[in-house]
């Protein structure tokens, strides 16, 4: 009786804290409860990117050795049990369940609900058998922690733009990344008791629950996505091109309706997804415009009633000017073109001469211009934040080569993003006014209150008279046979819009290889809605003008949003403005304003 006596003082009073800590260490188990990641809608509230339910499958190592599970190999046993369930290595696995002095192995990340059922059905059959002594349960440290699996139900769409999460379930591009922290939550925290891996119901938990992610809400919207995303698809396979991007833009409200690029990859399956594609081009490549930056340059002319869209410019078969001889995409002679015609026939000689006339001298001129290309917006970020974005490349002027001064005025010698291009035309399309380009309707938080993002910041560009008479002049370069963007016409609509092909900067050499072709356009154009702009970089195949390859694009994707958007047709003509003027009668009386003339450089 007294050893009895001893032996419990012993274990009730001297090894009692020992005793304890050893039963604590088997019997409570801490889990972190990750938040459900929020949701990202497009603006009709149909989700682009969310979460279903998920397990992460998690084993403590301590429960898998030879003195707790009564088996020498009970790693090698489990690993074979749970590497054909999980999709695992049996050898990396039975590593983990190795590891000495571990607690915590994560066997398997965000497997679905099937995966982890079937786990524990092998676990009851394990436990049964133990308990029948046919056995050890080597399966006794496997558990779960219940988790959360981002999914894109829309596949490949808008995948640019929303981008993904890596294997953390953290944010890794695009949106994701962006927003990472509103939409991640904050984690919560489970502790209970369990026995042989399971809790015990009975035993009770302390837990501190997981706050969930804000919900975003974009300005996309997925249908006319889907018609972009198609419409450049099917033209970079066709033209063999490396790439090509599609904005559509409320020409009113600076909201982004779809952003779309090709090739793309699609983030549920990002093991198989080319690296070269994980990005977003149309903010992230750098390219030079062409001649689709023309219209930068005629607001500038206009604006400063240097020249109206009648002023006749005597256009020759090619100007010498600097270091080089210029010449326009076609060979001709001498045209006799208004200023409206040199930007419907595209001239880059008659660019040339109607800029220059912008100062009294050719620094003077490149000053005014260069504060125009500013106040589009070239040369600085768009403002819509996404990461990686290219603010692009414009020099001040007094760093502007020889060569520059004159190439800078037709869209070459400096360079944009896609998304800045677009709302060069939305600005005109919008009465001269810039309005910041937007991705985000609003947010709704755990609370279920929708909080919508603040105004676009609006900034006055050209004046309103300008922005009329510039979006008359797009008119010509679609709507008159002579003019470029034929191909972009739409029946009962009418169409402003500019072609561009331009010399490609290849971003391996560094050199001139291929071209950059381009149409951006609005419409209506007596009402404008709608601004879309297709970008392909080097076509290989066909053609590589952009009237030809990105004004079908153009034409498929405006068509569909208009019908969309249900907006009526244009109920009244387009203004028949000149392209031509006739020389001799010109000599006797000049009709609609002075002819341009080239001069030196100041």
């Amino acid at each position: 009786m007294a050893v009895f006596v001893v032996r419990l003082l012993q274990v009730q009073v001297v090894d009692a804290p020992a005793y304890a800590a050893k039963a604590a260490v088997n019997r409570w188990v801490t889990h972190e409860v990750t938040a459900d990641r929020g949701t990202i809608t497009d603006r009709s509230g149909v989700a682009l990117a969310t979460t279903v339910d998920a397990f992460d499958i998690i084993a403590d190592p301590y429960l898998l050795t030879p003195a707790q599970s009564k088996v020498d190999d009970a790693p090698q046993q489990a690993a074979e049990l749970l590497a054909p369930i999980v999709g695992g290595d049996a050898t990396a696995i039975a590593r983990q369940l190795s590891t000495p002095g571990s607690r915590y192995q994560i066997i398997a990340r965000q497997q679905s609900p099937q995966v982890w059922n079937q786990i524990k059905d092998l676990q009851n059959s394990f436990a049964d058998k133990a308990a029948r002594g046919e056995g050890a349960d080597v399966l006794a440290g496997i558990s779960s922690e219940p988790h959360t699996k981002r999914v894109y139900p829309n596949g490949d769409l808008a995948a640019g733009v929303i981008g993904f999460v890596n294997s953390q379930g953290q944010g890794a591009g695009g949106l994701e990344s962006m927003f990472d922290k509103q939409l991640a939550g904050t984690n919560g925290k489970v502790r209970y008791e369990q026995s042989n891996g399971r809790q015990i119901p009975t035993a009770g938990a302390q837990e501190r629950p997981a706050v969930p992610g804000d919900d975003i809400e974009l300005t996309i919207d997925r249908d006319i996505q889907w018609a972009a995303q198609s419409a450049i698809s099917a033209q970079v396979k066709q033209s063999a091109a490396d790439r090509g991007y599609v904005i559509v833009q409320d020409s009113r409200t600076g909201q982004v309706l779809a952003m779309a690029d090709a090739p793309g990859y699609d983030p549920n399956d990002l093991a198989h997804a080319d690296p070269k594609a994980l990005g977003n081009p149309a903010v992230q490549d750098a390219y030079e415009p062409g001649s689709v930056s023309k219209l930068m340059s005629m607001a500038a002319v206009i604006d400063t009633g240097t020249a109206t869209p009648t002023t006749h410019v005597t256009v020759p078969g090619t100007l010498p000017r600097a270091d080089r001889l210029f010449h326009d995409d076609v060979d001709h002679g001498t045209w006799s073109l208004t200023l409206n015609g040199v930007l419907a026939k595209s001239s880059n000689i008659g660019t040339i001469l109607a800029t220059q006339q912008l100062g009294p001298t050719q620094p003077q001129a490149n000053q005014v211009l260069y504060s125009y290309l500013r106040k589009f917006g070239i040369g600085r970020p768009s403002g819509i934040g996404l990461p990686g974005e290219t603010p692009g490349i414009l020099a001040p002027p007094d760093k502007w080569n020889a060569s520059q001064q004159f190439t800078i005025p037709f869209g070459q010698g400096l360079s944009v993003n896609a998304l800045q291009a677009t709302s060069v035309y939305s600005t005109i399309a919008n009465g001269g006014v810039r309005v910041q380009p937007t991705l985000i309707r609003g947010i709704t938080g755990p609370d279920g209150r929708f909080v919508p993002s603040p105004a676009p910041q609006r900034t006055r560009v050209v004046s309103p008279q300008t922005a009329r008479t510039l979006s008359q002049m797009l008119e010509s370069v679609v709507g008159n046979e002579q003019g470029t963007g034929i191909q972009a016409r739409i029946d009962g609509y009418r169409v402003a819009g500019k072609t561009g092909t331009a010399n490609r900067v290849d971003p391996l050499t560094g050199r001139y290889k291929g071209y950059t072709s381009s149409f951006l356009g609005f419409a209506p154009a007596d009402d404008p809605r709608v601004t879309v702009s297709c970008v392909i970089q080097n076509p290989t195949r066909g053609s590589y003008f952009g009237g030809s390859i990105c004004g079908p694009v153009f034409k498929q994707v405006m068509e569909f949003a208009l019908k969309t958007l249900r907006v009526p047709p244009s109920g009244s003509k387009a203004p028949d403005l000149p392209v031509t003027f006739d020389p001799n009668q010109a000599a006797a009386a000049p009709a609609g304003g002075t002819a341009a003339t080239p001069r030196k450089a100041g």
